[in-house]
């Protein structure tokens, strides 16, 4: 049973955490209009619906054998990660969409110390949570948790380019902008697929 407890912990830090992140990242992504950290705010959005699902994959994983599952129910956490991953793909497609008409119409947006800040807040955030969940994924061979982890991680290194992008604009080089939200669709359209597999 503890299997299911720090899954059930290890998802509500994970919606906990992408809240924040979304709102955060939502709000300076509107108000400068950068195309990466709209991008990142959308892939925050998404986090929060992978994050819900492994809550309730992991709710219905744990409920004892009755019935109708003479084995219990371990299955949900294959069609709830299978769920998880239709989201990203879903999510990645809107993202590359717009990544591209950014770089077409060749968009550029303000630039503000604070796109820098929360690029910051977000790799720590995200981290965090992926040394905590990917412990726990490892420890009780979770795939729910460990699908989660994977995500968590990949948002590091996806942040890591909104950072990037946002130390360009500071010195007018906008065409970054559009690729690193291009490359983060991208990166979550494959691992997406990957999960889905």
């Amino acid at each position: 049973m503890d299997r299911f407890k720090k899954a059930k912990y290890a998802s509500t830090l994970g919606i906990i955490g992408n809240v924040f992140l979304l709102i955060i990242k939502g709000t300076i992504g509107l108000i400068t209009k950068s195309q990466a950290m709209i991008a990142d705010a959308l892939n925050s959005a998404g986090d929060i619906f992978s994050s819900l699902m492994t809550y309730i994959g992991n709710k219905i994983a744990s409920l004892p054998k009755d019935e109708d599952h003479n084995l219990g129910h371990g299955k949900a956490e294959y069609i709830y990660s299978m769920l998880i991953s239709i989201i990203m793909i879903l999510m990645a497609l809107l993202i590359i969409k717009s990544g591209v008409e950014t770089l077409i119409k060749n968009k550029t947006y303000t630039y503000s110390i604070w796109l820098i800040i929360i690029s910051i807040i977000t790799i720590i955030t995200k981290l965090s949570l992926y040394i905590y969940t990917n412990k726990i994924g490892k420890k009780y061979n979770n795939l729910l948790v460990k699908a989660n982890a994977k995500d968590h991680i990949n948002d590091c290194l996806l942040t890591t380019g909104t950072l990037i992008s946002c130390i360009f604009a500071k010195y007018s080089i906008f065409i970054f902008d559009g690729i690193v939200g291009l490359i983060i669709g991208l990166w979550i359209l494959v691992t997406g697929l990957k999960i889905f597999k």
